[in-house]
């Protein structure tokens, strides 16, 4: 099948200054030279490849709830010194959802300059830009251009899927992807959409598209992943393949998703133990299997903290470990002093470990 190593290549988008609401001088749009002045400047410096991607946390201020643009940044650069092969801002853990499209832009401005800025030019960041509309998920896919991301993920939409033709998801991802500045991974969470789950067949139909480059399957299904991943040719660490990045949505399946031939992770664990998670895959890579498995048991079991705690649990783990981490935006509660020292409790052994790999 045709390579998704290098993706169509499209006229950028005139870009527009953002609004001061949150002004901090370092992220102006005066100090855009970092960002690729093309498409193809993007796509070619910064391709996607196997290994871990982080969805990043959004981090506000406690009193305010104002973005807390210094951490975001910090943060940002510590998972790449980590070894991350890439983030991604606008995810599920960065609560896109309780950000307003100025707020979701500057996040990932913010992001994009602080890896610039620290030496990280080359790694890539990929931006959560699915709605309920094409016409807005187009837009978000042009303002994740617009302030420095290199590909967007896309969630099907959901709310009205009572009334979808049969054909209306596969119509939507490949509208979205004709029109689209920045290539697609499209994102298959059906507890964050209702329940809709794309196939195999789906998403491998939609991978003939050249402007869709990858899936995140956060539904959990290894052999959906497996079969995706066959059709496809996906790059995995060992064999570039078509390029196409097949890649599983949480860090309990690593290992598992590497053995059916997948790319890798896009994994919120990531957040507070990144280092575990990258040495999962390049264990196997090494061909290390059975020290692998090891990691992939204590990563499994980090991992079920972070999925049953959520975003409140793995900004508490990250607040008591290392001293930052806040809390989300209302209405997701703060967590009472005795359901912190239970996320900490969760999240102990796996960080003991990542502390040990320093």
């Amino acid at each position: 099948m045709p390579t998704h190593a290098d993706a169509h290549r499209y006229s950028p988008q005139p870009s527009s200054p953002l609004d001061s609401i949150y002004s901090h001088s370092q992220y102006s749009d005066s100090n855009d030279s970092t960002l690729a002045s093309s498409v193809e400047d993007v796509h070619i410096s910064r391709p996607l490849r196997p290994g871990v991607y982080v969805p990043t946390l959004t981090f506000f201020h406690n009193d305010s709830e104002d973005l807390d643009l210094d951490t975001i940044a910090r943060h940002a650069v510590r998972l790449a010194k980590a070894g991350v092969a890439g983030l991604t801002t606008q995810g599920s853990n960065g609560e896109a959802v309780h950000l307003s499209h100025e707020e979701r832009k500057l996040v990932t401005k913010v992001t994009r300059n602080a890896l610039d800025r620290a030496g990280y030019s080359n790694l890539p960041v990929i931006v959560g830009c699915g709605s309920q509309s094409t016409r807005e998920t187009v837009e978000l896919c042009r303002e994740a251009l617009q302030s420095g991301g290199d590909y967007a993920l896309v969630l099907p939409p959901s709310y009205y899927k009572s009334m979808y033709a049969a054909t209306s998801l596969v119509e939507f991802f490949q509208d979205v992807a004709d029109r689209s500045p920045v290539p697609i991974v499209i994102y298959n969470y059906p507890g964050a959409v209702a329940g809709v789950d794309l196939d195999s067949d789906v998403i491998t139909k939609l991978a003939k598209h050249p402007n869709i480059v990858g899936c995140k399957l956060t539904c959990g299904n290894t052999g959906k992943l497996g079969r995706i991943a066959a059709a496809v040719e996906a790059a995995t660490p060992s064999d570039h393949g078509s390029g196409f990045m097949c890649m599983g949505g949480s860090a309990d399946f690593t290992l598992p998703s590497l053995i059916v031939g997948g790319s890798g992770v896009i994994c919120g664990l990531g957040n507070v133990t990144p280092e575990c998670c990258v040495k999962v895959i390049s264990l196997y890579a090494e061909g290390k299997v059975e020290q692998a498995k090891k990691l992939q048991a204590a990563v499994a079991r980090g991992d079920w903290a972070a999925i049953s705690g959520g975003i409140v649990g793995t900004k508490s783990a990250l607040q008591t470990y290392y001293g930052y981490g806040g809390y989300a935006r209302k209405p997701l509660p703060r967590p009472t002093k005795d359901e912190a020292l239970k996320h900490a409790s969760a999240f102990r052994e796996l960080v003991q470990l990542e502390k040990s790999f320093s």
